[in-house]
C-alpha cells in the first residue's frame, strides 16, 4: 500500500529536522594549516644565521619617530649571537632550561610576596661589597637567563648606544658599569659613568631608593642589589642618567642601577630594561600611557618594534588587565578558559581566577617562552588536542613537553585551532605555530604548552609570536592584534 503524500512530507521535514539538530549538537571542528618544511627551514637557518655578517652591530639603527609616541627594534637574542649549538634540538633544550630558571623565579617571587617574607629573612649572596654595606637579598625579578628579546638603547650623555633585556616581570633597570668586580660578557663596551655628563648618584634617602626591595648606603650614595631566582644577581650604585630612544628623544633622570658586580648567563646583554608595572620601571618612570610589542618567530633573524604610547590597533581582541595588590610588578589578565577545535574545553574557571590572597591567576610575560597552566587545566587542554590528533603519528616527548608528533614525513598537516577565551567574551585564535612547534631538525613538533605546581599561571612569548600585545596601561586593559607587526 502506497504511503500517503502527507506521511511522506511528515517523514521528509522530520529528517531535516534531525539532520538540522546533529549539525548543532556536533559543529564542525576548526582547523588550523601548520607548514612543517616552512618551520624546519626556519630552524636549520637559526643554526647557520651569523648576524655580524648580515648586520654587524655597529650599523644597527632605530626608527625615527620624534612625536610622544616613539618605538624601538626589538630583535630575539638567537638573531643577536650565533648560536654554539650544533644541532637545533640542543639549541631548544638550552631554551627550556633557561625557560625553566625563569618561571621558578616567577614563581618565588610571587611566593616570597604572597607570604610577606622581608630581605632579613633570607641568606645573603656572596658578593664584592662587604656585607655590612648591603642588607641581605629578596629574590626579585625574574631569571636573565631566559631574557629573550632585546632593544638598543642610548644610555648617558654623549649617548652610548647598548644591547638590553626587555622584561614585563621586572621593575628595576640597571646596566654593567665601569669599573668592574665581576662583569660578565656583553656585545657593547661597559659602560663608563665618568664619561657621562648626565651621571648623578641617588641619595640613601630619596625616593627612589626608598623604593627598592633591597638597599643600603655607602658614603650616602645609595645601593642597590637585585638577585634571581637562577643564582643570578646585579649590585651596585642606584643612580639617575640620561636614557635615549634612537632619533625618537631622550629622557633625562631615569633611575637604573649602575652594576660593579654582575653574575648569570646574560648572553651579551648591556643590562635591563624593567617593563613590570613596579614603581620604579621604566614604564612608570616615563609615565607611559601604553606600550605594545610585537615578537619575532624564535627563529627568525628578522626585528620588529617595541612602541610606547601607540594607539591600541584597531580590530584588536581586548581583556581586562587585572592588579594583584601583593605584587604590582606583573600583568594579569582576565582569562575564562580555552577552546580547541572550536569547542570550549571544559575547565573550571576558578583555575585562571585570582583570589583576594593574590594566589593565582594568569599574567602575560614576554620573558617566558612556553605558557604554563595549572595541572588541571593543562591536562584537559592537551586531552582536548589529543582527541582531535589522533589522525598524527605521536612519539616520545621531549624536555618539559609531554605530546609529540613525528612529522617528518610530512609537508603540511591540518591540526585543530587553540584559542584564549577572555573574560568579556572576546577570544584569540592562535596560528598553528604557536602551539605545535619543532624540537628538532628531523621532524618532530610538540604541544608547546606545559603544567606547572604553581597557583600562578603563565602566557608566554611562543604564543605571543606574531601578535601585537599592547598594554593599555591608561584603560586598564590588554590587547592581542594578530598580524600586525
Amino acid at each position: 500500500m502506497a504511503a500517503s503524500p502527507f506521511l511522506l512530507l511528515t517523514l521528509l521535514l522530520s529528517a531535516q529536522l534531525f539532520t538540522s539538530t546533529l549539525s548543532r549538537t556536533l559543529p564542525e571542528t576548526t582547523t588550523m594549516e601548520l607548514d612543517i618544511s616552512s618551520a624546519l627551514q626556519q630552524a636549520q637557518h637559526i643554526l647557520t644565521f651569523d648576524p655580524e655578517v648580515v648586520n654587524p652591530l655597529t650599523q644597527q639603527q632605530e626608527a625615527e619617530n620624534p612625536s610622544s609616541s616613539f618605538s624601538l627594534q626589538l630583535h630575539h637574542r638567537d638573531s643577536l649571537h650565533k648560536t654554539q649549538h650544533k644541532d637545533y634540538k640542543s639549541l631548544v633544550l638550552s631554551r627550556l632550561a633557561r625557560d625553566s630558571a625563569r618561571v621558578d623565579a616567577l614563581t618565588t617571587r610571587l611566593r616570597l610576596a604572597l607570604s610577606n617574607v622581608t630581605g632579613s629573612e633570607l641568606q645573603p649572596i656572596p658578593t664584592e661589597i662587604q656585607p655590612e654595606e648591603l642588607s641581605t637579598p629578596v629574590v626579585s625579578g625574574t631569571s636573565q637567563g631566559s631574557g629573550e628579546y632585546f632593544s638598543r638603547v642610548g644610555v648617558g650623555s654623549p649617548a652610548k648606544q647598548f644591547y638590553m633585556v626587555l622584561d614585563t616581570g621586572s621593575d628595576i633597570n640597571w646596566i654593567q658599569c665601569e669599573p668592574c668586580s665581576d662583569c660578565y660578557q656583553q656585545s657593547d663596551p661597559i659602560f663608563n659613568p665618568s664619561a657621562s655628563s648626565t651621571y648623578s648618584s641617588l641619595s640613601c634617602q630619596s625616593q627612589q631608593c626608598g623604593s627598592l626591595d633591597v638597599s643600603s648606603c655607602r658614603s650616602g650614595r645609595c645601593l642597590y642589589q637585585v638577585s634571581y631566582g637562577d643564582g643570578s644577581y646585579t649590585v651596585g650604585d642606584f643612580v639617575t642618567e640620561t636614557v635615549s630612544f634612537g632619533n625618537s628623544g631622550d629622557i633625562k633622570g631615569i633611575a637604573l642601577g649602575c652594576g660593579h658586580d654582575n653574575e648569570g648567563l646574560f648572553v651579551g646583554a648591556a643590562g635591563l630594561l624593567g617593563l613590570g608595572g613596579g614603581r620604579l620601571s621604566l614604564t612608570k618612570q616615563i609615565k607611559a600611557t601604553s606600550f605594545s610589542y610585537c615578537l619575532v618567530d624564535r627563529d627568525s633573524s628578522g626585528s620588529s618594534s617595541l612602541d610606547f604610547n601607540s594607539a591600541l590597533p584597531r580590530g584588536s581582541v581586548t581583556a581586562p588587565l587585572l592588579k594583584n595588590q601583593k605584587i604590582d610588578t606583573f600583568y594579569y589578565v582576565g582569562l575564562t578558559g580555552f577552546s580547541v577545535g572550536g569547542q570550549m574545553v571544559q575547565i573550571p574557571p576558578s583555575l585562571f581566577q585570582m583570589d583576594v590572597s593574590g594566589n593565582g591567576g594568569i599574567i602575560v610575560d614576554c620573558g617566558t617562552a612556553i605558557t604554563r597552566l595549572q595541572t588541571q587545566a593543562y591536562n584537559s587542554l592537551r586531552d582536548a588536542f589529543v582527541k582531535l590528533t589522533q589522525h598524527l603519528p605521536s612519539t616520545n616527548g621531549v624536555a618539559l613537553f609531554d605530546t609529540c608528533y613525528d612529522l617528518s614525513s610530512k609537508t603540511r598537516v591540518t591540526v585543530p585551532t587553540v584559542a584564549f577565551h577572555f573574560s568579556g567574551g572576546q577570544s584569540l585564535d592562535l596560528p598553528a605555530k604557536n602551539y605545535l612547534i619543532p624540537v628538532d631538525s628531523a621532524g618532530t613538533f610538540c604541544f608547546a604548552f606545559a603544567p606547572t605546581s604553581s597557583s600562578l599561571s603563565i602566557i608566554g612569548n611562543v604564543q605571543q609570536q606574531g601578535t601585537r600585545v599592547t598594554f593599555d596601561l591608561g584603560n586598564n586593559r590588554v590587547g592581542f592584534s594578530p598580524r600586525n607587526c
